[in-house]
């Protein structure tokens, strides 16, 4: 049985307004990032925030000193969040370079390892929300979704490729198939609870995802993520299946008292619980080669 990598998300887009627990300074994010290593993540994602403005930020130099502040303590493979765009900006010819202008500076620089990249648009809609005043649409543009893959050929950075529904993954496959330098993509199944994109977290879900896998062709690694949710139920199926988990709270359901650490360490008895083993930083580097 393969080692189970255990991805933390520690942060998200949220803001505390959402999300209370959150790290968000450059300090707390490498203080968690590090704990959350010591519990059995082998990958770190993060997004940066301004500590002046409370708002996300690509600025390079928070992103480096995040970076280095949770390499000088650990091994860990990791990477930053895309850069935010309004809609209007996010369907401009040049939304790809504008979305990944940092990532194309952090691989040059050889400080990542993974890049991220999102093959579809969405309505990102809570259960809750009334007037809507909250909803988003995550757009992303064909041309950008494959400029992205071309920075991640170009750096030889694996693309981490979040999968809200089938069509992502069918989409996501025939790109990533066009990049022939492209390492190898770990494709990410995002379930959810709290919002109403895809499906929940279910059997019959992560089935589905399989049999798709096994139709259309695909052999990269695999995880269960999500965006307000708790993917634990699913973890003995995981295992058993060969796949991966991301914890976090930038996945978890929001406004939850839980902490990183607790959600890592109650991934990581889950994963042990259900026969797994933990992937090391090694072994995770294996995997995705």
């Amino acid at each position: 049985m393969r080692p189970t990598i255990i991805e933390a998300a520690v942060n998200g887009p949220w803001t505390r307004s959402r999300q209370p627990g959150i790290p968000l300074s450059v300090d707390e994010i490498i203080s968690e990032a590090i704990s959350c290593a010591h519990a059995g993540a082998s990958v770190i994602h993060f997004h940066a925030y301004d500590d002046e403005t409370g708002e996300q930020t690509t600025d390079l130099s928070v992103i480096e000193a995040v970076i280095d502040g949770i390499r000088d303590q650990v091994d860990v493979v990791i990477y930053p969040a895309i850069r935010y765009m309004s809609n209007a900006d996010a369907i401009r010819p040049e939304s790809g370079k504008l979305r990944y202008d940092h990532f194309d500076a952090l691989g040059r620089s050889g400080k990542i390892d993974w890049l991220i990249v999102d093959p579809g648009s969405t309505n990102l809609v809570r259960t809750t929300d009334r007037e809507l005043e909250d909803a988003v649409v995550d757009i992303n543009s064909p041309r950008a979704i494959q400029h992205g893959l071309r920075v991640a050929a170009t750096h030889g950075l694996n693309p981490t490729m979040a999968i809200y529904d089938p069509g992502y993954l069918r989409l996501a496959h025939i790109l990533a198939g066009r990049e022939p330098r492209l390492p190898k993509p770990v494709y990410r199944f995002m379930f959810s609870e709290q919002l109403t994109f895809g499906f929940p977290p279910r059997e019959y879900a992560l089935d589905a995802y399989m049999r798709l896998y096994a139709e259309i062709g695909v052999s990269s690694p695999w995880m269960v993520a999500g965006l307000g949710t708790n993917v634990l139920p699913l973890v003995p199926k995981v295992v058993e299946l060969g796949g991966h988990v991301r914890a976090g709270l930038e996945d978890f359901e929001l406004g939850t008292p839980m902490t990183n650490l607790a959600l890592v360490t109650a991934t990581a008895r889950a994963i042990e619980d259900a026969g797994g083993s933990i992937a090391t930083t090694a072994q995770t580097r294996e995997l995705i080669t």
